[in-house]
Formats: structure tokens, sequence, C-alpha cells
């Protein structure tokens, strides 16, 4: 049989007749940095029947390639989660400037909060998630009477003040490597429990009519809600309810009824993901 330029054989079908389907040849891979807002939103990954940043933005990418086979991301951050560093690939049809790329796909992703804030022609090797080194968590909580207005979505609200430095020593507790099995879901997918935290911080500075806190986090990789469920044990802390010493010992019980309550999703964002070497300006 001879096939027309540009087909290739896609394989044979129950009745022996050849099917044939378009020849693309080698895709060129391109990576995102992506921004968003994540109360709207049923988490990152795609779900049947429900808005989740994926489908938003692999529908923004099908506008310019319908062919397009999908996104993967660095992190699939759960509902309400937000993101300024989160980094996603895919692969497209044909070549394009990388700039011109960024803003052909924002103008699709109009009017939803989700935006490509960087974009990198990247190799065929390269995997979003499989190729970082390091993911960075940010979570706030604001302390202070009055109801939040232009944050209600972005922090957790507390009424009471926190001690930083009882926080801290808690800190001590967790970070290295460690079975996390207490601080992670009990719906979690991964194969082994254990991860090393190479840093747990806590920032406090004045806001409006109070105090803002802010958590930093960083590891290579994290457990489903275990930045959440670190921040809401610490929380416990700061708030003189637990001695520092108590996470330690519901670190080493290794059970999830030892963990302190899992903090809201809506303080919390993926800050950075770092790869090496490094694939955006800036």
């Amino acid at each position: 049989m001879t096939l027309s330029p540009g087909t290739r054989p896609a394989n044979i079908g129950a009745l022996g007749k050849l099917k044939i389907r378009p020849y693309r040849g080698a895709m060129p891979r391109y990576a995102f940095r992506v921004e968003y807002f994540g109360a709207p939103f049923s988490g990152w990954q795609a779900q049947p029947n429900q808005p989740t940043i994926q489908k938003t933005i692999e529908a923004a990418v099908r506008e310019l390639d319908p062919d397009c086979p999908g996104i993967s991301a660095a992190g699939r951050t759960d509902s309400g989660v937000h993101a300024t560093g989160q980094v996603a690939h895919c692969d497209l049809v044909r070549e394009w400037d990388p700039v011109r790329l960024s803003d052909a796909i924002n103008h699709h992703l109009r009017p939803h909060p989700v935006a490509i804030t960087a974009a990198a022609r990247v190799a065929d090797s390269f995997h979003a998630r499989f190729s970082a080194i390091e993911r960075q968590y940010v979570y706030r909580i604001v302390q202070r009477r009055a109801p939040l207005a232009l944050d209600r979505r972005r922090a957790w609200r507390i009424g009471h003040g926190l001690d930083v430095d009882a926080m801290r020593q808690a800190c001590a507790f967790l970070v290295g490597r460690h079975d996390f099995t207490t601080f992670r879901s009990s719906l979690c997918q991964a194969q082994s429990p254990i991860r090393t935290l190479d840093a747990l911080d806590i920032v406090a500075h004045p806001t409006a009519g109070g105090t803002g806190y802010r958590i930093h986090a960083r590891a290579r990789s994290f457990l489903h809600r275990q930045v959440r469920s670190i921040v809401g044990t610490l929380e416990r802390v700061g708030a003189g309810a637990w001695p520092p010493e108590q996470v330690g010992e519901a670190l080493d019980a290794r059970e999830r009824s030892a963990c302190g309550p899992v903090a809201p999703a809506n303080g919390l964002c993926l800050a950075r993901v770092r790869y090496q070497p490094e694939i955006f300006d800036g």
C-alpha cells in the first residue's frame, strides 16, 4: 500500500482496513508561568461538569491549536487555592514567539481570573511536574477584628494574635526528611508519605487594623494538603492551644488524627516552581 505524503498508518481496524491520520511531525513544547485566583474554580485538575483551571487554559490554547493534546502542570492545586507561579507545559503544532503566544492565550482566557505571565520554548524532555526541583508555597493569615473586604478569599482571617516565636519552635520539628503521614490528606494518592521539607518559616507584618502573617514552605514536592495541614497545626501553637513540642509528637505519631485542623484553602498560594536551569526570565 502506498501512503500519500503527510500521512502515516495509525492502526489496523477490526476489518483489516488501514486507518490513516495526519502526521504532524515533531511538536514544539512550551512552558507557561500561570497566575490565577482560585476561588471560582474546583481546583486545577480537569473534572467533568466542574470549572477548573486546567480546562480553562486548555480551552484557550485550543483556540490557537485545536489539536493540542492537553497541558500538564507542576502541581494540582485544590479548589480555592491560588497561584502566582504555577508552571504548565504543552505541545503545539507550530513554532511561536513566546511573547506573542502569551498574549494570544491571555486574549482567549478573558474574562477568567487566569493569566499567562511568561512563556518559553523548552526541550522535548521538559516536564512541568517531573523536571521541577523545588516548589514554594505561601500561606497568608490576617489577624484583625474587622472582616476582610479586599482579601476575603485570599487570606484566612482570625480574631486572635499569634505567638510567632512559638510557631517557629514548632517549625523546627517539621523541617527535614520525615514521614508526614500525620500531615497529609487521607485521600492522598502518593505512594510514600516521606518528604523533605527544606524550609518552613513565619513572617509577621503590620496590616490595616491588625497583623498579617505569611508562612513560607519550600520542598521538592508536597503531599496532598500537606501545607494546609501544617499551617492549621501551627495556628494552634501560635494561639497557645498547643505547646510547640506537640507538633513533634504529632509528626512521630504518623496518624492523621494527630494533626491539627486543616487551614482553609483561600489563604494558600503556589508562589514559585524552580527548575535547573531556570526557564523564565525574571
